[in-house]
């Protein structure tokens, strides 16, 4: 019996075919976006951002490169500290860049009421604090956002260049 030999248009065809249906279903369904507003307090008495490292060059340095920060920030949703706490960010940012105020965060969302209570966000990227806006990287989370993918944008709406605390809304894109 003799095989049938497949011609290279049919097999061109049957990729595109197979291709179209891939693209279709990244078609942004399972997308969550919502904004929290991120508190980073380094001046007062309670404090909920701490220094925890440094170069001995870093009080020197203009972009106090080599600073490693701890931070334990509450997450709200409006941009006033009073508004409903949803969560807290936790983990670090350090201070990566000798030419600009660039950050590499490294941190987690924890919700802790709210829509997303009991769930989690890990974000991790570069933050050029002086840009308008910033993207960084959701690189996971659990609970309804386990094995999440998506990104942050981030918008400073206080620098907290006199009140030492710093108030950012992050926009939450998260395929699930």
């Amino acid at each position: 019996m003799a095989k049938a030999a497949a011609s290279p248009a049919f097999l061109v065809l049957v990729l595109l075919c197979v291709a179209a249906v891939g693209w279709a279903a990244d078609d942004g369904a399972g997308l969550t976006k919502f904004k929290v507003y991120w508190h980073d307090v380094v001046a007062g008495p309670k404090p909920t951002a701490i220094r925890v490292a440094q170069a001995p060059s870093s009080n020197g340095s203009s972009t106090y490169f080599g600073a490693v920060v701890a931070i334990d920030d509450p997450l709200t949703s409006g941009p006033a500290l009073s508004s409903a706490e949803v969560g807290r960010a936790q983990g670090s940012y350090t201070f990566a860049d000798q030419k600009t105020i660039g950050l590499l965060m490294s941190m987690n969302f924890v919700f802790t009421a709210g829509e997303h209570n009991g769930s989690s966000l890990a974000i991790m990227g570069r933050n050029e604090v002086l840009s308008s806006v910033r993207e960084m990287g959701i690189v996971g989370g659990t609970g309804k956002f386990r094995m999440a993918k998506g990104y942050a944008e981030a918008r400073t709406v206080d620098s907290g260049a006199k009140s030492g605390k710093t108030i950012v809304e992050y926009t939450l894109f998260v395929k699930e």
